[in-house]
């Protein structure tokens, strides 16, 4: 079916997780690092033009000087300043040759540091010297390098965590159907229906990865709609409003009136409360309560779902929205505020986290809003 007037991929603002902290995304689309590669071809091309005139003007100094020669009977003699053109040409070199060593020699570094990331090893970095411009082609270079060790990093402990986490499936299964062909179970409804729940959870993990990679890659598609803030927030406190009550917990919404129109695809903005909901049951004890409240922001709309459980200590709380992040109890995959984060990402919003140990955590996520003559 057709998708009318609706956006796909990553709306404005879309940041990827990988992108430093404190760095504007996108980068200006490179009219920084344009306007500086500018500047030193320019200062380049200044300075050897500034050396031919130089040679130049010593040339016709020695030109003009070489009439002062002129010979007698016993030989000829050279006029006084002549012997200056010599030393000019030689202090002249000597001032290029430095500054073609300040410029040349930095570039060397960050050309060795490049080759040997290129082998594979991205601890490499160029050292920050020699002019403005090529100072910050040495950071540059320095950032890029941190980055691709960090995803290196990222990429090793997702395949172990993946192998972790598929480890204890395979593995009941593999014991199970062992088991039966040793004759040790007789194949029958439990037996069978053990295997098929382990499954879903191993194609439940997939989904997920999938989908977290998806966000993370900015390859999400995104069904945008128009929608108010207060159905995201009804909708999904209908949809959890049976387990609060079997839970013995009190779900509460609240909503600041007047709210702004968002441009957003429902049905990832409602597995995100969903998420942060369940979430928050899980972890609040019988008469505890749970509060999804929406209110305006700069900019936008924010989110928030507030519990009044065991919170998160602070060591932890730093990683919540990492990959395969859980409490030892948790008996979910670990993936779910990762999910969060990234589908909030994929929408040009933030997303954060506080806790205090005994006393609930709070998760909050700012959405975008549309600009007033688009609503």
């Amino acid at each position: 079916m057709p998708d009318h007037g609706h956006r796909h991929g990553p709306g404005p603002g879309f940041r990827p997780p990988w992108w430093p902290e404190g760095e504007a995304f996108p980068p200006d689309s490179g009219e920084q690092w344009r306007a500086a590669r500018g500047r030193f071809l320019r200062r380049i091309a200044l300075g050897i033009g500034l050396f031919l005139v130089f040679v130049f003007v010593v040339g016709w100094l020695g030109a003009v000087f070489g009439g002062g020669f002129h010979r007698g009977g016993q030989g000829g003699r050279f006029f006084p300043g002549f012997w200056l053109i010599p030393l000019l040409l030689l202090v002249g070199f000597l001032i290029f040759g430095r500054a073609v060593r300040r410029t040349a020699g930095p570039i060397g570094e960050v050309m060795d540091a490049a080759a040997r990331v290129a082998e594979g090893d991205y601890s490499a970095r160029a050292r920050v010297e020699g002019p403005p411009d090529v100072r910050d082609l040495a950071r540059a270079f320095n950032r890029m390098a941190e980055r691709l060790q960090t995803n290196e990093e990222q990429r090793r402990n997702l395949l172990a965590d993946v192998a972790h986490e598929l480890r204890t499936p395979l593995s009941v299964i593999r014991g199970r159907v062992e088991g039966m062909a040793d004759g040790l179970y007789e194949p029958g409804g439990d037996d069978l229906a053990l295997i098929g729940a382990e499954t879903t959870v191993m194609a439940r993990l997939l989904d997920d990865l999938q989908l977290l990679s998806n966000a993370e890659a900015g390859a999400l598609r995104l069904h945008r709609e128009r929608i108010e803030p207060g159905e995201l927030i009804e909708t999904a406190e209908a949809a959890h409003r049976a387990e609060a009550a079997e839970r013995g917990v009190a779900l509460r919404t609240e909503l600041e009136p007047g709210l702004p129109t968002l441009d957003v695809d429902r049905v990832r903005i409602g597995e995100v409360l969903a998420n942060l909901i369940s979430n928050a049951l899980r972890h609040t004890p019988a008469g505890g309560a749970v509060i999804v409240a929406a209110d305006l922001d700069e900019g936008g709309v924010a989110f928030r779902v507030a519990d009044t459980g065991e919170g998160i200590e602070p060591d932890a709380l730093a990683h919540v929205f990492d990959r395969f992040a859980r409490s030892p109890e948790s008996r979910g995959s670990g993936l779910g505020l990762a999910i969060a984060k990234s589908l909030v990402q994929a929408h040009g919003g933030t997303i954060a986290a506080e806790s205090q140990p005994g006393r609930g955590t709070t998760i909050r996520f700012v959405l975008p809003a549309l600009p007033s003559d688009a609503r």
